[in-house]
């Protein structure tokens, strides 16, 4: 596995407890986000290194998640129905940012666009959906600190799912052994190891509404 490890209490010593925090598993040019999907789409996606096959629809929303364990939240450790295996899809930072950039955030907000037929205007017609949720525990518990999750479609998700993955990685046997640790020794639980991602653009943190 290529992702860093590092437990879980050691990592909330180095990380915001509150607000809106994009945090990922990062090198200088690349980060990681996670998705979940039925064994089809992700036997498909490892093979080949790029999502498509029969079970992939290009058709329909994908999102992506940087933080591990919102992912972990999501797919239930890899237990819910559809979501039985887990991706980490390592992406170049410079494509990130243009996600980023392309971003409309999911529920209105008045101070990103003063009209709501605006903002109506450009949910319709932009390739990706941000939302900031709650980021949540091992245990599955709401946190005060906020984590992003964006919905790609269109030319963007086609980008993303054909030409800009650095690389796909299976983690579905490291989620499930983590998933028992955690219900027999909690304090022994290892996670990826995570870090603030310093975006400089100002443009783009006005986009998603990161102060």
């Amino acid at each position: 596995m290529k992702l860093k490890t590092v437990s879980w209490k050691k990592l909330q010593e180095t990380l915001p407890s509150s607000g809106k925090q994009l945090i990922a598993q990062q090198t200088a040019d690349t980060l990681v986000v996670y998705q979940a999907f039925q064994p089809a789409i992700a036997n498909y996606a490892v093979a080949h290194q790029a999502f498509g096959g029969n079970a992939y629809s290009y058709d329909r929303m994908s999102w992506i998640k940087p933080n591990f364990l919102w992912m972990m939240y999501r797919c239930g450790w890899a237990a819910k129905e559809g979501q039985e295996r887990v991706l980490a899809v390592h992406l170049p930072k410079i494509f990130f940012e243009e996600i980023l950039s392309k971003a409309v955030p999911s529920s209105y907000k008045p101070w990103l666009f003063p009209e709501m037929d605006a903002w109506q205007s450009a949910l319709k017609t932009s390739d990706v959906r941000l939302q900031w949720d709650p980021d949540h525990d091992p245990n599955g518990n709401k946190l005060e600190r906020r984590a992003i999750q964006l919905g790609l479609r269109g030319g963007t998700l086609k980008e993303f799912g054909q030409r800009q993955i650095v690389a796909i990685e299976d983690i579905t046997d490291f989620v499930k052994e983590q998933h028992l640790v955690l219900q027999r020794n909690p304090d022994a639980l290892e996670v990826p190891e995570e870090s603030l991602y310093t975006l400089e653009d100002a443009v783009i943190r006005s986009i998603i509404d990161l102060h």
